[in-house]
């Protein structure tokens, strides 16, 4: 059953510490109450927003004049599959990084360069969480979703159905289908996905392609991840923010600016560091926005910061800035990965 919640203020619901109030909120401890909480919502004709961890949205100064439900569901489960591998099933309220250190600590492998990612299970299909060399669409099998529309649960929608691609998929920007409890297959042998970001091989000691001990790629990821900031603390105004607030940009591989790194990313394509750019742009860490009460991370670019007292408005203008000089610099768009809730840039 869904339960009231006393405080309505998001700010304190998002790593950015931003948002103004909401109508309602209601904490849903299970699939069965957060679609509950949904169809109540729908009943009644309620504006409504899901919220998890709060990691990678951006909400309006304004707030939400609605209902907000945080998916609080949790629960693990193993189950033996082929080859050597586990399907592990996790509910959509799991803390992510939770999940991670647990499959680390039982032996598990496939997750561990995924450490240190804030939020929650359930919206890893949804953004297609990556990062160091790894993606979730390589080890999803399958999830539970809502379908708002439709007024049922489907169980088991196969990954090959969901669109997914870099940082986004079919389920992103959408409200109508919820996911309620995704299925990652993982090895047994406590050993990592091969190690194919340079920086992180780096880190290993090791050839890229390279395996190591899940454990030691787990540690040398969350230390990477500290040095930008990307590692929760409260204390760390680095920290406030929604991680990385655009998405490296995929543009034509002979419109790629000079001298800047690039990878593979399709037939005639590359991807290009969006850090870079605004590095290039002019834009250096710690760069202000307005009043200084927002800013770009001291330890990383592509981070912008609440210092303490800004707001969601100070926020989107110091994006705005930076993308508007990177477009002028270097004629690329760069796109905001967090989900941006009555607001826009």
């Amino acid at each position: 059953m869904p339960v009231p919640e006393v405080a309505t203020r998001l700010a304190p619901l998002t790593t950015l510490r931003l948002g103004g109030p909401a109508r309602t909120v209601v904490a849903a401890p299970s699939a069965e109450a957060v679609v509950e909480a949904v169809r109540a919502a729908d009943t009644s004709r309620e504006p409504l927003l899901l919220l998890g961890g709060g990691s990678n949205v951006v909400i309006a100064d304004e707030g939400w004049k609605g209902t907000v439900v945080r998916i609080a569901s949790t629960g693990r489960a193993v189950e033996h599959g082929e080859n050597g591998s586990v399907v592990l099933t996790v509910e959509a309220g799991e803390d992510w990084d939770g999940v991670v250190a647990a499959c680390v600590a039982d032996g598990l492998g496939g997750l561990e360069c995924l450490s240190g990612i804030p939020g929650r299970t359930g919206a890893t299909p949804v953004q297609n969480v990556g990062a160091y060399g790894v993606e979730i669409a390589e080890l999803l099998v399958d999830v539970d979703l809502y379908d708002r529309g439709a007024g049922i649960v489907r169980e088991h929608v196969p990954a090959e159905e969901l669109g997914l691609g870099y940082r986004t998929s079919a389920l992103k920007g959408r409200d109508d289908a919820i996911v309620l409890r995704v299925r990652l297959t993982l090895s047994t042998d406590a050993t990592s996905a091969p190690i194919r970001y340079p920086e992180l091989a780096r880190a290993l000691d090791v050839e890229p392609g390279s395996r190591v001990p899940a454990a030691a790629a787990r540690e040398a990821v969350l230390e990477l991840r500290r040095g930008k900031g990307m590692v929760l603390d409260a204390t760390d105004h680095d920290t406030w923010s929604a991680g990385s607030f655009f998405t490296n940009p995929v543009v034509p591989e002979a419109e790629a600016p000079e001298g800047a790194p690039r990878w593979p990313a399709g037939p005639g394509l590359v991807k290009v560091p969006a850090a870079w750019l605004i590095e290039h742009s002019g834009f250096r860490r710690g760069h202000p926005g307005p009043g200084g009460r927002v800013a770009l991370s001291d330890k990383h670019v592509l981070a912008l910061t609440n210092r303490g007292d800004g707001t969601t408005a100070d926020l989107l203008a110091l994006a705005s800035d930076v993308r508007r000089g990177v477009q002028e610099r270097f004629g690329i768009e760069l796109v905001p990965e967090p989900v941006l809730v009555g607001c826009r840039i």
